[in-house]
C-alpha cells in the first residue's frame, strides 16, 4: 500500500475534527440544522487553514441522508461517495488551470442539470482569484440566481483580487491563521496516533514554523520524520532541519540592536547564514521572540 502524506491522512472528515475555525464551523452547522443554506459562499484566508476541507465537509453535510448536529454522518451512501471522490454532485474545479470564459460556460451549462441521487450540486472553485475578468463576468448571473439545488463555494488566498460584484453575491467567511497552540495540539494527536517518538520542544518548533498553516505543520512533521528515519524527534534535530536557531541568539541580537551595535548585529546574522541557518526563518522567529517580550 502506497504511503499517504500526513496532511492527507489526517484531513478532517467532519466539522468536529476541524481545528482553529470554530466561528465558521458553528455558523455552517447552524445553517444546516435550521435549513438556512445559502447558494454562494466565499472562503478566504491564508494557505492551509481549512478552506477546501471545510468546503468538502459542507458539501457532504448538505447531501447527507442523516446529518448529525449539522455534520455529515459519514455512513450513508452519499457521504461515502463524496469521501471517495466518486460523487457526481460535488464538482471540484481548480481555477488556476481552468480560468477562462469557456470553462465557466461549461459550468453554467452543467448547472441546468439537477443532482444525481442527492439533494444538492456543490461546485467548489479553488483559487478563484485566478479566473479571468471575462470568466468572472460570465459567472455573475448564475452566481446570483442559481437553481435551488446548486451551491457555489469559492475559495481564495487573495481576496483582494476578487471583483466587488462577486463579493456582493456571496456569504464571505474569513479563515483565521491557526494559532501555534492549536497546531501543536494537532501535532501531538498525530504523533500519538502514528506512534512517532517526539519531545515537546520538537513539536513546538514545528508548530511555530508552520506560521498559521495546519497543512504546513503536518507537512513539516512528515519531512522531519522522513529525515530522521525512525529516530526520536528532538528540539535540536528539528532546529537543524528547519534552519531555526536557539532562543539565546535572538536575545543577543536584540541586545545589539538596543545598544546600536550595528556591526555586531550584522556579524551575528552572517554567522547564522554561514552555519546554514535560514534567514527568512530567523526573521519569523525573531518577530515571535519580540511578541513574547511584550
Amino acid at each position: 500500500m502506497s504511503y499517504v502524506a500526513l496532511y492527507r491522512k489526517f484531513r478532517p472528515a467532519t466539522f468536529d475534527e476541524v481545528r482553529g475555525q470554530d466561528h465558521i464551523v458553528t455558523t455552517l452547522k447552524n445553517q444546516i440544522n435550521n435549513g438556512r443554506i445559502g447558494h454562494a459562499y466565499l472562503f478566504c484566508g491564508t494557505r492551509g487553514t481549512g478552506k477546501t476541507s471545510i468546503a468538502k465537509i459542507f458539501a457532504k453535510a448538505v447531501n447527507c441522508a442523516h446529518p448529525k448536529d449539522g455534520s455529515p454522518c459519514g455512513e450513508c451512501e452519499s457521504c461515502k461517495a463524496i469521501a471517495d471522490g466518486g460523487n457526481m454532485n460535488v464538482i471540484e474545479i481548480d481555477a488556476a488551470s481552468n480560468n477562462g470564459v469557456d470553462h465557466i460556460r461549461e459550468i453554467i451549462e452543467e448547472v441546468s442539470y439537477p443532482p444525481v441521487a442527492g439533494k444538492k450540486k456543490v461546485y467548489i472553485i479553488d483559487e478563484v482569484h485566478m479566473l479571468s475578468g471575462g470568466a468572472f463576468n460570465a459567472l455573475l448571473k448564475t452566481l446570483e440566481e442559481p437553481p435551488e439545488y446548486v451551491i457555489f463555494i469559492l475559495a481564495t488566498t487573495e481576496v483582494q483580487k476578487i471583483p466587488v460584484t462577486i463579493l456582493s453575491r456571496c456569504q464571505r467567511y474569513d479563515f483565521h491563521r491557526i494559532t501555534t497552540k492549536v497546531v501543536l495540539g494537532r501535532l501531538q494527536e498525530v504523533v500519538e496516533a502514528e506512534r512517532i517518538e517526539a519531545d515537546e520542544e520538537a513539536l513546538y518548533l514545528i508548530a511555530r514554523a508552520a506560521d498559521g498553516s495546519m497543512r504546513d505543520g503536518l507537512s513539516l512533521l512528515d519531512q522531519c520524520v522522513a529525515f530522521l528515519c525512525g529516530e526520536k524527534l528532538t528540539g535540536e534535530r528539528v532546529r537543524k532541519i528547519i534552519g531555526a536557531v536557539d532562543t539565546e541568539i535572538y536575545g543577543r541580537f536584540f541586545f545589539h540592536l538596543l545598544k546600536g551595535e550595528v556591526t555586531e548585529a550584522i556579524d551575528l546574522i552572517a554567522d547564522i547564514v554561514y552555519q546554514g541557518g535560514e534567514l527568512l526563518q530567523f526573521v519569523r522567529d525573531f518577530v515571535w521572540y519580540l511578541r513574547n517580550l511584550m
